[in-house]
């Protein structure tokens, strides 16, 4: 599997996001559409950034009940992404459904990963506000088993945990890793974070970056540094 870097375009604009990917001119890199700009635009902007030749990673993160995300699926797999998600803590029974939604007549469908815990998430606050015990790594490696065995194709996780769910889930599973910053810059809200170097390092096969380079004074510059650290 080709490492790839998938840039979080998180505006509240059809129009901010082309107006920030004009200044690619020949790169069509993979992009996300999060809950902001897909509340913002709905789905026109998915299928402007398709036939405009970008890769898309639909970040939704739906959990509800396995029959609601069923359906859902089944809409948003209609637009032709490339990747979408649920929470793993929607059981193994919902991500099981969203499989059955997401996978048209023909078979096909997009990769499908889940949410093990938000990188904004450390283990004090998961203990604290959402009263699950443990470490926080035995948790993410026990949500990712949940997700394998629903046959999901990958994880969103921290890098620092990506490894090891390969270990545990094996290579082939997609480990998509948010949370990154380059070395010296600000972390921001996020709590688990790693430089696109050490992402690799550490196996990512993925990295979500959003501000470091939509907020990047030359965010070309700052993207193409990203592939340099990261797919080399």
């Amino acid at each position: 599997m080709g490492k790839d870097v998938i840039i979080a375009c998180d505006f509240d604009s059809a129009q901010k996001t082309l107006d920030f990917l004009a200044k690619f001119k020949g790169k069509k890199p993979f992009v996300k559409i999060g809950m902001e700009l897909y509340y913002a635009a709905g789905p026109s902007i998915v299928k402007e950034l398709k036939e405009r030749g970008h890769k898309v990673f639909l970040d939704l993160k739906l959990h509800d009940i396995p029959n609601t995300v069923k359906k859902a699926m089944a809409v948003l797999s209609e637009l032709g992404v490339d990747m979408c998600n649920v929470h793993a803590a929607g059981t193994k029974r919902m991500m099981s459904a969203a499989i059955e939604g997401l996978t048209r007549a023909d078979g096909t469908r997009p990769l499908l990963i889940a949410v093990t815990q938000l990188t904004s998430t450390d283990e004090q606050t998961m203990h604290d506000d959402l009263l699950i015990d443990g470490p926080i790594d035995k948790v993410v490696m026990h949500y990712a088993q949940n997700a394998m065995h629903a046959g999901l194709d990958g994880v969103v996780c921290s890098p620092l945990e990506a490894g090891k769910v390969h270990s545990v889930c094996g290579k082939s599973f997609v480990t998509v890793t948010p949370g990154i910053r380059f070395a010296g810059g600000d972390v921001g809200d996020q709590k688990r974070v790693t430089t696109p170097a050490l992402a690799k390092e550490l196996g990512s096969d993925y990295i979500v970056v959003g501000r470091p380079i939509t907020a990047a004074e030359d965010p070309v510059a700052a993207y193409e540094q990203c592939v340099a650290e990261f797919v080399g």
